[in-house]
């Protein structure tokens, strides 16, 4: 995978992944903000997610511990998993002491995070995913490219020859006569999967939340098929991020008022599951929670870094991101992408691969995502954290740059280089601003330059503007 901007470069170039992300990302957004302006204390529930979640954080470990015990207690079996690996082959074992050779899967970014469906086939173990969405990727031989809507940079025609070229290669085939109607593709992919719901023993889920005082699972979603994997079959087996805790039962009252406004512009979800442990003759006999780590204490023991984990996968941010938004989600080679992504990946996975390093920078820093958090993440703060952190860690300084700089700080430092300084940029218009802006400019401020244009200086500047006009006088 190449760093950021190369594959934002690349993703730029198609103009259908433009097109659809446009079209579905406002749509998204103008719903949003429709759900949230009918609540007069949105900015309140907000600093109470907020203060929620950071409060969970700095208590992680009793609550953990509660939560294990609740679990227990309720008749599940909690695992600890402190990498993808170590994850992986904990389902892996769980799958095939069931004797079972498939499991159906409710959206999870947990086990895309994990790459669980990589690791099932090379235990020769089908995991089939259930979210429409989902779905479509996956029979697509696709990743996902949003947090909600994972086939977001598809159109309806694009799903329709996916579904009608692979659904017979692995179950039901889609009819003959499909078209590209919403209802006519969610009939045939229901169609497809019913088969499947029917047939398994296992499930794999993910989880939205998981209250400590309880050890009660959470999952929300839109389309039913959480609620067929999380009662059918006789095992479950629930990945889970540490960081999805939430202290009480009532602390749900605040996030299932939070999660669907700003992630699907809905006053509630349609379909919210909740599970504790084990029920005789109700839904499944055995139940197992993985609790997984991969990388999230890293984070945690970062003062600033850490409130990235307050992050409930709404989304809100990719749909006001203009960067997301004209590059998608492939282009962040990671599982999370957009501007949250940009903060979480590279605390998970560190920053020594050259795309881990590049995503602190796949930002314009306009504040929009921090705008629309509803867990109030400053994530333009963190971007520049992280940037520090990469300049450090992998001694990024430029001696251009730092040449630059030291011209910039001396011209700044004396008000008379700077009149004179602004003066010859002024002057400069006259040849490369002609039209307004700056197409080119030589190295290295042509890597800003490549990328974007940049404005002409003004044809006069403040100071200029002052003297003429009050004599540098504040009368």
């Amino acid at each position: 995978m190449p760093a950021f901007p190369q594959a934002a470069k690349r993703e730029l170039a198609n103009s259908q992944l433009r097109h659809n992300l446009a079209n579905a990302t406002s749509t998204i957004r103008h719903k949003r903000a429709s759900v949230v302006g009918e609540l007069d204390d949105w900015a309140q529930l907000r600093e109470a997610g907020a203060a929620i979640k950071a409060h969970t954080l700095s208590n992680l470990d009793n609550y953990l511990e509660q939560f294990e015990a609740a679990v227990s207690a309720a008749g599940g079996t909690v695992h600890w998993a402190r990498d993808a690996e170590e994850a992986n082959r904990i389902v892996v074992d769980l799958v095939r002491a069931t004797g079972e050779r498939e499991v159906v899967k409710v959206k999870s970014m947990a086990t895309q995070e994990i790459e669980l469906n990589e690791a099932l086939e090379a235990a020769g173990i089908d995991a089939w995913e259930t979210d429409l969405a989902e779905l479509i990727v996956q029979l697509g031989h696709d990743t996902p490219s949003h947090i909600l809507v994972p086939a977001i940079h598809r159109n309806r025609a694009e799903i329709r020859e996916i579904f009608q070229r692979e659904m017979g290669k692995v179950g039901a085939p889609a009819p003959a006569d499909l078209t590209d109607e919403p209802v006519r593709l969610a009939e045939a992919a229901r169609r497809h999967l019913r088969e499947k719901f029917l047939r398994a023993k296992v499930a794999v889920s993910g989880a939205n939340f998981a209250v400590a005082e309880t050890g009660t699972l959470v999952v929300v979603e839109s389309e039913g098929n959480g609620r067929m994997c999380l009662t059918l079959p006789e095992t479950l087996i629930s990945v889970v991020g540490i960081e999805k805790l939430v202290p009480r039962w009532q602390d749900l009252e605040v996030f299932l008022q939070l999660l669907p406004r700003s992630s699907t512009g809905e006053r509630m979800n349609p379909y919210t599951s909740t599970w504790t442990g084990v029920t005789a003759g109700d839904g499944p006999q055995s139940f197992h929670v993985v609790l997984l780590d991969n990388g999230r204490t890293n984070a945690l023991a970062d003062e600033i870094g850490r409130q990235a984990l307050r992050c409930i996968r709404c989304s809100a941010c990719l749909n006001v991101c203009p960067v997301y938004e004209r590059t998608g989600g492939h282009a962040y080679g990671s599982v999370y992408p957009g501007p949250i992504g940009a903060v979480l990946t590279p605390q998970l996975r560190g920053t020594t691969s050259e795309v881990d390093k590049s995503l602190p920078y796949a930002s314009s820093l306009c504040g929009a995502c921090y705008d629309v958090c509803p867990v109030a993440i400053n994530i333009p703060d963190l971007l520049v954290h992280l940037r520090t952190r990469v300049v450090e860690e992998h001694d990024w300084r430029s001696k251009p740059v730092d040449a630059l700089m030291s011209l910039a700080s001396w011209v700044f430092g004396n008000s008379k280089r700077l009149a004179a300084a602004e003066r010859l940029a002024s002057l400069s218009r006259l040849v490369v601003g002609r039209k307004g802006t700056i197409g080119r400019l030589p190295p290295p401020l042509s890597r800003w330059t490549d990328a974007r244009d940049a404005p002409a200086p003004a044809e006069e500047s403040f100071r200029a503007w002052w003297e003429r006009t009050r004599g540098g006088n504040s009368r």
